[in-house]
């Protein structure tokens, strides 16, 4: 059974998830920790429950979501795992960091590519037995508010770790660069909207949301 811990991290108040699943392992994902003080709060917790990090990942690569990055790696000496169409975005980070008066040194190590319908388990090198406990997550390609944006989704325990594709009552942004507000409304529509009502979204800003509160309530989504 995975447990979902989630903080609010940097001026921009983006939501960081930690996953912990089988023998005490978690996965970090999209850390957002720009202070001291953040990146401490990350590492007490992790460090109090007796966790052992074992995966970074980002759903999307623009700034807010990847300032704790190289914080991450440094500490639990973690490579990156991102789809492969976010590059440009984690690259051109510092850049707009410099630009919103947040500057931040980036992640500069190894690169892991995730697909779209992978499926991640636990364990090094992915250990099958975590499918059989519920605990896999599946990559679902969820592109429009960033060209490589994905969501990682847990079916059995039915919640989707979404990025900012979808927020409660509103969507992610398309006005950034590699935006594109049709693609987005696809992206839900095609690959979100197909989910159990009751699946949670855990989104990347804000609390979280339901499938089916969605579908009847979020203005950006009625036909």
């Amino acid at each position: 059974m995975l447990a979902i811990k989630s903080f609010v991290f940097s001026p921009v108040q983006e939501n960081t998830y930690v996953l912990s699943g089988q023998k005490d392992a978690c996965w970090i994902i999209d850390p957002g920790c720009y202070f001291g003080n953040e990146r401490n709060t990350l590492r007490e917790y992790i460090e109090e429950q007796g966790l052992k990090p074992e995966r970074l990942l980002n759903t999307h690569c623009h700034l807010d979501h990847v300032f704790g990055n190289k914080f991450v790696h440094d500490t639990w000496d973690l490579p990156l795992h991102l789809h492969e169409k976010e590059k440009p975005l984690l690259a051109a980070a510092p850049e707009y960091g410099q630009v919103w008066g947040l500057p931040f040194e980036n992640y500069r190590g190894e690169l892991i590519f995730i697909r779209e319908g992978e499926v991640l388990t636990w364990g090094a090198g992915g250990d099958p037995a975590g499918a059989l406990t519920g605990e896999a997550l599946k990559v679902l390609f969820l592109p429009g508010h960033s060209p490589g944006s994905v969501g990682f989704y847990c079916e059995a325990q039915g919640f989707i770790i979404g990025g900012d594709v979808l927020f409660r009552e509103s969507i992610g942004r398309t006005d950034l660069p590699g935006g594109d507000h049709e693609t987005l409304l696809r992206s839900i529509r095609e690959q979100l909207w197909p989910l159990p009502d009751d699946t949670i979204v855990y989104p990347g800003h804000g609390e979280p949301t339901t499938i089916g509160w969605e579908k009847l309530h979020n203005p950006f989504l009625r036909r």
